[in-house]
């Protein structure tokens, strides 16, 4: 049964002055790595330069936290519902009707939402079909857009109902449809045969209907067309996984008497937010990409803290270059993380009295393993960041994988991160 973090008289949120205390959550998802041959043994987050992060680890405490319980799958859904306090055995149903959530789509009780990827497939040696980019070469959203609006063909005459998200993931509702398929996440199978894990919707002919209609508009739609004459990767298919049906969650209002936002790029965290009631907060820009708007979720997030006292900011680029096994882009996400969020978080955060500052990655996205693992994940936190700030430092210097398990801190669930996050011991 889930510790709940309750905290109905806010009497840990005050500062002893009548002003209400603040916390934040900084979360470089997929930030987390292994010790890689070709970095001297280091991982990307040891070799990267951090000196925010650095800095704060002089002043918090540092540890490692378990955000995938025995036995669940290593997703961002599950992981950052972890951080934000909730058991994923409890609450998680699917990552799909998170998404549903942001996307401001209604869920009747027996709903099943589909994420619903654009991918490239690609024909290898000896004619086997493998998955060749689970984003389609990162589609623009505009892109996208032209591509699902064709795609409402595929669903014509159906009860299925398509949506449109950010770049290449959006959603397909079933009414009254299975949620039991044992479907694949695509960027789990980069590179590999696709066949295997396409083997599951030939159970269901409505759901391969679909793909196969989607895939023969695709294939020469002018959107494609003018990708593959560019030399990018064309989204000629469509790969459906992470269903789910709404889950019943309560608010964070009510768990822990905390008002505030979520800001992100991505569909699965807003929707996260929208049932933990925060304000899923819509910033221009925002790609989930190296390329978002850094500084846009900064300021939404220091103007939120204005008048509520709690901020979940989410930066997805690590975890996406992960994915990709690029070393490289995931070095330079870390680094843009700490210089356009971290750093200017711990100055914007100077106008509010007192603060509780966590810094986390939700999981691990080790670039050679190209996808998630269940490994414990580094975490720092810092409570009352201005007075730590004034005493000497007593921590280690910089946050990394080893020397938050060097310290010795090895906390069993998000719950328990989350509750001492809010001083609830």
């Amino acid at each position: 049964m889930e510790r709940e973090a309750r905290n109905p008289n806010r009497e840990m949120s005050s500062d002893g002055h009548g002003h209400r205390a603040k916390f934040v959550i900084l979360v470089g998802d997929g930030m987390g790595d292994y010790p890689l041959a070709e970095l001297g043994g280091r991982t990307p987050l040891e070799v990267a330069t951090t000196p925010h992060m650095d800095r704060l680890a002089l002043y918090g405490e540092m540890g490692t936290v378990l955000t995938i319980p025995p036995g669940m799958e290593p997703g961002s859904d599950v992981a950052n519902l972890s951080l934000l306090g909730y058991d994923p055995a409890s609450y998680h149903t699917g990552r799909a009707p998170l998404e549903a959530a942001s996307m401001g789509i209604r869920m009747g009780p027996s709903d099943v939402a589909y994420r619903c990827n654009l991918v490239t497939l690609e024909q290898g040696d000896g004619g086997v079909t493998r998955m060749g980019d689970y984003s389609a070469g990162h589609i623009s959203t505009p892109e996208a857009h032209q591509l699902v609006s064709a795609l409402q063909q595929a669903v014509a005459g159906t009860q299925l109902k398509l949506y449109p998200g950010v770049s290449y993931r959006h959603l397909l509702l079933w009414p009254g449809g299975r949620e039991d398929l044992k479907t694949t996440p695509p960027h789990d199978i980069t590179g590999e045969p696709a066949e295997p894990h396409y083997e599951v919707y030939r159970s269901e002919p409505l759901l391969l209907g679909f793909m196969e209609r989607a895939a023969a508009i695709l294939a020469d739609h002018p959107v494609n067309r003018a990708r593959r004459e560019a030399g990018r990767r064309e989204a000629n298919s469509v790969w459906l996984w992470g269903q789910g049906r709404a889950p019943s969650m309560p608010t964070l209002a009510v768990r822990a008497g905390l008002h505030g936002a979520m800001i992100s790029a991505v569909d699965l965290l807003k929707g996260m937010g929208v049932y933990a009631g925060l304000d899923a907060i819509a910033v221009p820009g925002a790609t989930g990409y190296l390329d978002t708007n850094y500084a846009g979720k900064v300021q939404a997030a220091l103007k939120a803290l204005e008048e509520g006292d709690f901020v979940y900011l989410h930066i997805e680029a690590p975890d996406e270059a992960g994915h990709e096994g690029s070393l490289e882009k995931k070095i330079q996400a870390i680094e843009a993380f700490d210089r356009h969020v971290v750093g200017p978080m711990v100055e914007g955060l100077k106008r509010f009295s007192k603060v509780n500052l966590l810094v986390v990655t939700d999981h691990l996205t080790p670039v050679h393993v190209r996808t998630h693992v269940s490994d414990p994940v580094p975490f720092l936190l810092v409570v009352d960041l201005h007075s730590a700030h004034a005493e000497p430092g007593r921590g280690k210097s910089g946050y990394s994988e080893s020397n938050a398990a060097e310290s010795g801190l090895r906390l069993a669930d998000g719950v328990s991160l989350f509750n001492r996050l809010i001083e609830l011991q």
